[in-house]
């Protein structure tokens, strides 16, 4: 079977407080995009899990959250059996895109439909649940408002349908780490307007940006371009998104001209729910 694994952005993500258990409280509109991993999974007799990825920078052992959730599926159903999956990443790590957690999120619903095992999608949500705080809105992959630490979703009404550009440096930027650094909320000033049904605001743009310089300047140079409607970072970063309005004609050429070959760019759009 081979299975898609969607990217997201976080249109809107406010940080409410910090919680006694570690974690922040969080609202956040997350929506997923066209951009994705492919993945191939096959079940067999035996036992064991085998991962392979294209990508050399990321571990294919237990330590990967692919290889987690097959184990993971196995513990929770008590079904045995040998698991072949081969990763093919078009989403890039520590960009703020999920795309580890989209992976894990395709492994749960995948073995659920090869093992027949049914759960349906409240269950795998839960069991998503305990891997990591985003992955379950990859289980359904709809337009969604979430809360708690992420995990507390309901469907969003539908959006405009929209182009993106994703562009991230060559550096990631660990979630863990901004989290921690987050302080304040992001002030008025930042928020900008999608529609006019949507605001765009992210408030660990704050910490992270005063780090990593070189993202509000990509960000504010964006803005700048013609065909640009609005530009944000996505989650944690490292990745800043642009919205268009209209044909950007070679905006990704340019700023590579501008910031460097090796930033990487990508198009794709907005998946409404449906």
């Amino acid at each position: 079977m081979t299975v898609q694994a969607p990217a997201k952005v976080n249109l809107a993500l406010r940080i409410l407080s910090k919680r006694p258990d570690g974690f922040h409280e969080i609202e956040t509109l997350v929506a997923p995009l066209t951009l994705a991993d492919e993945i191939e999974i096959e079940v067999s007799k035996g036992r064991g899990i085998d991962l392979a990825c294209d990508d050399a920078d990321l571990s294919a052992g237990p330590d990967n959250l692919v290889w987690r959730a097959a184990e993971l599926f196995q513990q929770h159903t008590g079904e045995r059996f040998h698991t072949r999956i081969r990763l093919q990443k078009k989403i890039p790590h520590g960009a703020g895109l999920g795309g580890g957690s989209s992976d894990a999120a395709a492994v749960l619903k995948a073995l659920d439909e090869l093992r027949g095992t049914r759960l349906g999608p409240e269950q795998l949500e839960a069991l998503a649940g305990t891997l990591g705080s985003d992955i379950p809105f990859f289980i359904r992959c709809r337009l969604a408002l979430c809360r708690g630490r992420g995990e507390v979703m309901k469907t969003a009404d539908e959006i405009p349908a929209a182009k993106i550009l994703l562009f991230k440096p060559p550096f990631p930027v660990s979630t863990a780490w901004a989290y921690q650094a987050w302080s304040t909320p992001a002030p008025a000033s930042r928020i900008q307007q999608f529609h006019g049904a949507v605001e765009l605001v992210n408030d660990l743009e704050e910490p992270v940006f005063h780090k990593f310089l070189l993202l509000p300047t990509l960000k504010s140079w964006l803005l700048e371009q013609t065909g640009v409607a609005a530009a944000m970072m996505s989650g944690s970063g490292s990745t800043i998104f642009a919205i268009l309005r209209q044909d950007a004609g070679n905006l990704a050429q340019r700023a590579k001209d501008r910031f460097g070959e090796t930033l990487w760019t990508a198009e794709t759009e907005l998946m409404n729910n449906s």
